[in-house]
């Protein structure tokens, strides 16, 4: 289960109790069950909501059931057998139970068949009943094995009184060792002292007044204990206000720090490099280049950091405009460091820098422009004397603009006076290396962030709300887009075809991609872990991709093997249909030159077919690229896949791309798939990945292994609770920024950003 808000500690637990271990106030065996819930004090038990609430009457649909799950189910017996096993004569009892329109069968064990009476005399056909355990397959049916249960007709005091008032009953989240029930018993047992005392409420009267709210524990009564489905409609709607009041204070209270930090002004200077750049650009920019570049500029102008997030659609030219800002700030004395994930994202910056820059970065070099910079590059893997010679640039201020890796955080690099970062595909960046970049200026630098991924709205303001947000839509001219279409992968014909598909974009002079989610064939880390598959990613780190165990449940499938570069690329250079074509291989295991001549070969039509990693989903820009492939498409996300098809026709020639998939039809994976297909607007992309994804991978857990900080708040969803959270929590930061005023608040941030939690939302 995913973390919810803790608010167990320290101020906010009003006598410590809801800090109290739950040891101590339901004993020591009990409390270690919760365990596997991540549930170890009171307070953490009370923000264990219920997953779905059931009622009298009301039966649960058994064809949602997914094998390996543990659920808690309503369903009506049907009938009752006792059987014997052929070998020991061991009695076994089994009970059919059914929604009305499919069944499942209850399976419960004994030594001798006098222990299985009790089941007899209350499992009689006809009674309901809640039934809670694990899915098991047997014999093609699926079961639950010895259940625990309780019947509508035979419950304890509290049990009757909520069915025979007709109150919803709520079911939680459960596990193999701790049923819905029990954990209901142990939040009554925990919840029902507690007063209004007890349970410190985050959110100031003031606000609640404004959106008439009840206080904190009401709301947890109401979720818990609800007499009718209104009761906890009402509760949830408080605890989601209250999960983005909470979130938004935080990323109110850094974007105040921010504007109280000092920063040199990077005004924009006349007649100097910008200007000579701007007269030399073979194309227009774009409506929304110049207004983006507009607002960078008078950003960079203040004597405040600049905190900008800049998006957009795939090609839409972010480059040109990360560029332009680069230059004001070396006009005005600065210079500008751009930071990369990857090496190959890094040369290839660079590269595209200076063929921008043209004349322009030779600026002191013979044949060089009077004026200018330098663009250097700085990477781990960079021979003695060429990276001895780039430092010396940084340092002197003789390049104004250094683009590198993790490389540019190391202590030796030094910059004569570093006034700009720019971030590329910031979320693969922890804050402690952005912090050692920003550490390296006298005074605090400008950071824009780039990404390539569109975000929605609501994501922005939840998990980049305390950065301003620039958005690219527009394509710049003589682009001529792309084609998506799903292959299913395992129909030879349409195999054939796709190969030979390629082979026709080769022969018209056009270059193809394939992507592959391995390397080797029999890489181990590519099958590492339960629920996932592993592997590795363009610097050898562990790439998760999706699988169906963990996609949706309409995706389990008998696991097959992810395809490998190494593979893939035999087999391509033996198959007929590409006969005398020349196919080339980019991975991670790679030297810096040997990839440098894979794409050269590639960009050149030398080896016009690339089979590759997802080191080509960003910033790899070869124009006559038209063709690209994703094997195991199925196992990629859809902004990766959108941004891997966002390789291909970025030139003249139209682009296809092509995702072939083992995906049953009707799966949630071919669903997604099927979203790409349909649309090349990457925000429709995004907001597709937004319903079709779950809460945790939006919001970046999945990505770093960090549970998600929210509980009830979905931010596909509740756009419109985000909104007024984010409103109120900016006026109240406004009025005390340090929320001195206010220490309930102040303490719920602190918990909601315990320990490794503060890197989900640390996105500056």
């Amino acid at each position: 289960m995913a973390r919810g808000l803790r608010y167990a500690d320290g101020v906010d637990s009003g006598g410590d109790r809801l800090g109290e271990p739950l040891s101590a106030v339901l004993g020591p065996a009990l409390a270690k069950r919760f365990l596997a819930l991540d549930v170890h004090t009171v307070g953490e038990l009370l923000r264990h909501y219920p997953r779905r609430y059931a009622t009298r009457g009301e039966l649960t649909e058994l064809s949602s059931l997914v094998v390996g799950e543990t659920v808690s189910v309503v369903a009506r017996v049907v009938r009752t057998d006792v059987k014997h096993a052929r070998n020991t004569g061991a009695p076994r009892m089994e009970v059919v139970v059914t929604d009305g329109q499919r069944s499942l069968r209850l399976t419960f064990f004994a030594r001798h068949q006098g222990a299985l009476r009790g089941f007899e005399r209350s499992l009689q056909p006809g009674v309901v009943g809640l039934f809670s355990g694990q899915v098991t397959m047997f014999n093609g049916a699926l079961q639950l094995t010895h259940p625990d249960f309780e019947l509508f007709d035979d419950l304890d005091s509290e049990a009757r009184a909520l069915a025979h008032a007709d109150w919803p009953v709520p079911v939680y989240p459960a596990s193999a060792k701790l049923d819905s029930r029990t954990i209901r018993r142990a939040v009554r047992q925990v919840l029902d002292p507690l007063r209004e005392t007890d349970v410190p409420d985050p959110v100031p009267d003031e606000v609640r007044a404004v959106h008439g709210l009840g206080t904190l524990l009401h709301a947890i009564q109401q979720v818990h204990v609800p007499h009718s489905d209104d009761d906890w409609h009402a509760a949830r709607a408080r605890l989601r206000f209250e999960e983005a009041f909470v979130l938004q204070a935080e990323l109110a209270r850094r974007r105040a720090r921010a504007e109280r930090e000092a920063a040199t002004a990077r005004p924009r200077v006349s007649g100097a490099v910008l200007d000579a750049f701007d007269a030399r650009l073979p194309f227009a920019l774009t409506d929304g280049q110049r207004v983006v570049g507009d607002e960078i500029a008078a950003d960079l102008a203040r004597p405040v950091p600049m905190q900008r997030l800049l998006q957009g659609e795939v090609g839409s030219g972010k480059t040109v405009v990360a560029l332009r800002a680069m230059l004001q700030v070396v006009d005005a004395g600065g210079q500008a460091a751009l930071l990369a994930p990857t090496e190959v994202l890094a040369a290839q910056h660079m590269w595209t820098l200076r063929a921008l820059l043209g004349e322009l970065s030779d600026v002191g070099l013979l044949g060089g422009a009077d004026i200018g910079t330098r663009v250097v590059l700085l990477t781990g893997s960079q021979g003695a004397a060429v990276r001895r010679e780039s430092l010396l640039d940084a340092a002197s201020g003789r390049a104004g603009i250094v683009v590198g890796t993790h490389a540019l955080l190391s202590a030796n690099v030094q910059f004569a006076d570093l006034g700009l970062v720019v971030v590329d595909e910031q979320h693969r960046f922890g804050v402690e290396q952005r912090d050692v970049l920003r550490s390296k200026a006298a005074t605090a630098p400008h950071m824009l962030v780039m990404t390539a991924t569109p975000i929605p709205r609501t994501v922005a303001m939840t998990v980049f709300g305390d950065l301003e947000t620039s958005t690219l839509r527009e394509i710049p001219a003589g682009r001529s887009g792309v084609t998506t279409h799903v292959v299913p992968g395992d129909r030879p014909a349409w195999l054939a075809r796709t190969w030979a598909r390629v082979r026709e974009e080769v022969d018209r002079g056009g270059r193809a991609y394939v992507v592959c989610p391995r390397i080797e064939g029999d890489d181990p880390a590519a099958e590492g872990g339960t629920g996932r598959r592993r592997a590795r990613d363009e610097d050898g780190a562990d790439l998760v991709l999706d699988d169906p165990a963990t996609v949706g449940e309409g995706d389990a499938a008998p696991r097959r093997p992810l395809r490998a570069v190494l593979e893939v690329a035999d087999e391509l250079a033996s198959d007929p249909v590409l006969r005398g074509v020349r196919v080339g291989m980019l991975h991670a295991r790679m030297s810096p030159d040997e990839k440098d001549r894979a794409l050269t070969a590639f960009a050149s039509g030398e080896a016009p077919v690339l089979v590759a990693t997802t080191v080509v989903e960003v910033g790899v820009d070869v124009p006559a690229a038209t063709a690209m492939v994703v094997l195991d498409a199925d196992h990629f996300g859809l902004s990766q896949l959108h941004q891997l098809r966002g390789r291909v026709g970025r030139g003249a020639a139209p682009g296809v791309c092509l995702l072939v998939s083992g995906a049953a039809e009707g799966s949630p994976a071919q669903a997604r798939l099927e979203a790409l297909a349909a649309t090349t607007d990457g925000f429709e992309v995004a907001a597709a990945d937004l319903d079709l994804r779950r809460e945790g991978d939006v919001l970046g857990a999945a990505q770093s292994g960090v549970a998600s900080s929210l509980r009830l708040l979905r931010v596909a969803k509740d756009a419109a609770v985000i909104e007024r959270a984010r409103a109120d929590a900016r006026a109240l930061v406004a009025a005390d920024p340090e929320l001195e005023q206010h220490p309930r608040l102040a303490a719920a941030i602190g918990s909601m950003l315990a320990g490794d939690r503060e890197e989900f939302l640390d996105r500056t």
